[in-house]
């Protein structure tokens, strides 16, 4: 039950971020996504679309539709976590 709303909650992010980055940022790669990490000072990353599945990258999901729900100013997908954590989670992952 909880990965079946990790995944519905995914869809809805991903739904409404790149509605809002194709206007702005359409220089990603088909199958990437592109999300800004921080606390912070955000910074862009690049990750397959593939990881939408993964439950560590469904966690950190969980986070920002806690922190921001659906509708963040910046437009895109931000994940609010430190920079190093990202990278640990999504290092595991490839």
């Amino acid at each position: 039950m909880v990965r079946h709303l990790a995944a519905v909650l995914a869809k809805q992010i991903l739904r409404r971020s790149t509605s809002k980055a194709s206007s702005t940022h359409s220089n990603v790669p088909k199958g990437f996504l592109a999300v800004y990490i921080g606390e912070t000072e955000k910074k862009r990353f690049l990750v397959p679309v593939s990881y939408l599945n993964q439950p560590a990258f469904q966690d950190l999901l969980s986070k920002a539709e806690e922190q921001f729900g659906f509708a963040h100013p910046m437009g895109g997908l931000t994940i609010p976590c430190r920079e190093e954590t990202f990278i640990n989670v999504t290092s595991s992952l490839r």
